[in-house]
């Protein structure tokens, strides 16, 4: 038996085992094809979170109406519940996107306000023959696809969210007296964020810059901690709306984010190797799900 302090403490360290597989984003001097493979096995990882945070969300959701429907539950609790779950992905697709495009216009401002002022300095100087930046074919997303430490930071904002809920199903375990189910959430999730930290680390590995120890600290602290978060909510407040609600918002911005990853590798790797990854993110995701099964959950 865990007391409470004991529960919060195995949910932080169930949240910070994400920290194991940041490190992969220190690697340098890796060959594009490796690159690339590294890439996909982050998004074999995380259409694997997709599939398992919408399932999630999806089964009590389509109970709720099927009750509804047949008079054993009441309609409102079936119609709030699909609201949370059509709400909360379409809100982590549409939110990216809208996030992206605030992005891209502060990006392409300031780079005109730079282009601005150089014309000002070159006045009276001899005329670089380049293209006239007007004439210029717009490049929308390159600035995006470009910058892998913006890439990782969304990626460890879907991550996150998808903890959040996670923490709440191990909180809710341990406030409704499933102790037992608590500890085996805690082990499964706990071997679930170690994985998820390769998903984070793809787009950083190999990029010419070093990366930073403090941004990779920051993306743990963002993926990961929200476990222990969800683990606190969940121990004092029970709420299936809540648990579905950041479960969808989780899969939307996951999606939004995988597909971000699979067009920047698509261009830089063979598509071949891109499914060797995939398939061998999604085979580590559904063997460290296994472990969380196997114990009952």
């Amino acid at each position: 038996m865990i007391d409470y302090a004991q529960l919060l403490l195995l949910g932080a360290i169930a949240g910070l085992t994400i920290f194991l597989g940041l490190p992969m984003a220190l690697l340098r001097n890796v060959s594009r094809t490796k690159k690339g493979f590294l890439n996909a096995l982050a998004m074999g990882i995380l259409v694997f979170l997709i599939t398992d945070v919408l399932s999630a969300a999806w089964q009590p959701t389509k109970l709720a109406a099927v009750a509804g429907y047949t008079g054993k539950g009441p309609v409102m609790d079936a119609v709030v519940d699909l609201l949370a779950l059509f709400g909360g992905l379409g809100l982590g697709l549409l939110g990216l996107a809208l996030y992206e495009q605030r992005y891209l216009r502060r990006i392409i401002s300031t780079k005109k306000r730079l282009a601005t002022a150089e014309d000002n300095n070159n006045e009276g100087r001899k005329p670089n023959p380049t293209i006239p930046r007007d004439k210029m074919p717009p490049q929308h997303g390159v600035e995006l696809f470009g910058n892998p430490q913006h890439l990782a930071t969304m990626i460890a904002v879907g991550i996150g969210l998808h903890n959040f809920s996670e923490g709440l199903a191990i909180g809710q375990s341990y406030a409704s007296g499933a102790v037992a189910l608590a500890v085996v959430l805690i082990v499964g999730f706990g071997a679930h964020n170690a994985t998820e930290g390769f998903g984070i680390a793809g787009p950083l590995t190999g990029i010419p810059e070093r990366t930073q120890i403090s941004f990779l600290a920051k993306m743990g602290i963002i993926g990961g901690s929200p476990t222990f978060i969800g683990t606190l909510v969940g121990s004092v407040w029970v709420s299936q709306l809540t648990y579905i609600m950041f479960l969808s918002l989780a899969g939307g911005a996951l999606i939004y984010v995988t597909l971000l990853m699979y067009n920047t590798a698509r261009r830089e790797s063979r598509n071949d190797l891109l499914m060797v990854g995939l398939f061998i993110g999604l085979l580590g995701g559904f063997l460290t799900d296994l472990i969380v099964t196997l114990g009952g959950a």
